[in-house]
């Protein structure tokens, strides 16, 4: 993979070949940013860099073009990917779920791509209603195998994607291994939510911050690699947020945002209208979503509260709306008022919080939906 097939980063790049060129290539770097900015495609793009070469050097060296061809295929001896995992029924009440146990589905995933969202790793995990972790087992096998010599003779690779989901027995064996990092060892770690990192960790790291794509970027990308029209792709990089994986999503005619308006306009006309009994459905049903999709909803919902928010200023260029958001904000947005939104911003807050916390679902949201009741009759 070459840093060309990087989306925008311009500035994280050049950060990063630095660092080589000029032999200051710390042993762990934690690639911190939103959902979709490309955070992992730079981590896999810097690994193939540094066990590979670049592009210009295959041709030159049989070495370099053999260590290509196995990147390429994601099969390379000294690189070692560990990820989140959850617990399958067939696995015995003893075993601790590691990465190699889903090293198949984790191949099928990146060999699309290397820009995926949790809930896309989950899918291809087979997950249910599962919260996936990063168990200590993994990070005992990780010891294991960075203790082994290279095979290639270069460096040795660990690609530790979303380490916030570590649990305290993970974090804390990892954070041994990042005091004494075995020889020629360099820890790549992508992370979203790095206050959930233990602070004795990102201590040890040299942190990249992975901006939000510029809008040129995501425009240009749609229209050289998925043939979108100049117009379409314009309004699309708008609304994306900075974000590739928002772009691609707004392709998808049936993508997960779209079932989250009609739940979110839903919910919003039966508060209107008071109906408790149709509330009390409406609770059901996104109960039975699974933790990991109900925090995704809980998100969207916090987003639309904000753009309903802005509408009402009739300043297009603070909207990020699609289509159909717009539609329905023409009519919803008055609702929402200097009286209420951080208020039901909060409110969306903490039931995701209590969702996190394995709350029950049902109480939740029906509680939810009867605070949001009164919230929005303030004017």
């Amino acid at each position: 993979m070459n840093f060309s097939e990087v989306i925008g980063q311009e500035a994280a790049k050049e950060r990063l070949m630095q660092m080589v060129k000029e032999d200051r290539l710390p042993h762990a770097l934690l690639f911190c940013g939103p959902e979709g900015t490309g955070k992992m495609a730079l981590a896999m793009a810097f690994a193939s860099y540094l066990l590979a070469g670049d592009e210009a050097e295959e041709a030159a060296s049989p070495a370099v073009s053999n260590a290509r061809a196995m990147i390429r295929n994601w099969e390379h001896p000294d690189l070692h990917f560990s990820y989140p995992t959850i617990k399958l029924p067939s696995m015995s009440s003893e075993h601790q779920p590691l990465s190699s146990d889903f090293a198949k589905e984790w191949h099928e995933l990146i060999m699309k791509g290397s820009y995926f969202t949790m809930n896309q790793w989950m899918k291809q995990m087979g997950a249910t209603t599962q919260q996936a972790i990063i168990t200590g087992a993994e990070s005992d096998e990780l010891s294991r195998v960075l203790a082994l010599k290279s095979s290639q003779g270069g460096y040795k690779v660990s690609i530790i994607w979303l380490p916030e989901r570590m649990n305290l027995t993970s974090a804390n064996k990892l954070l041994k291994l990042l005091e004494e990092p075995p020889q020629g060892t360099v820890f790549l770690m992508v992370c979203e939510e790095p206050e959930k990192l233990l602070e004795t960790i990102i201590s040890r790291t040299q942190r990249i911050d992975v901006k939000r794509i510029e809008d040129e970027a995501i425009e240009q990308a749609l229209i050289s690699r998925r043939g979108i029209d100049t117009d379409a792709a314009h309004r699309i990089a708008r609304i994306a947020h900075g974000s590739w994986l928002k772009a691609l999503e707004s392709l998808d005619s049936g993508n997960e945002n779209r079932e989250f308006l009609n739940m979110f306009q839903m919910l919003m006309r039966l508060c209107y209208l008071r109906n408790v009994k149709d509330l009390k459905r409406w609770s059901e049903v996104v109960a039975g979503y699974g933790r990991e999709k109900e925090r995704r909803m809980l998100t969207y919902f916090q987003q639309q509260v904000r753009e309903n928010f802005m509408f009402n200023f009739r300043t297009p260029e603070l909207n990020y709306m699609t289509l159909e958001e717009e539609n329905f904000a023409k009519n919803f947005a008055r609702f929402i008022n200097e009286a209420n939104v951080i208020e039901i911003n909060e409110l969306f807050q903490h039931a995701s919080r209590d969702i996190g916390q394995n709350a029950n679902a049902k109480i939740v949201f029906y509680d939810m939906a009867l605070k949001l009741i009164v919230l929005l009759l303030k004017k």
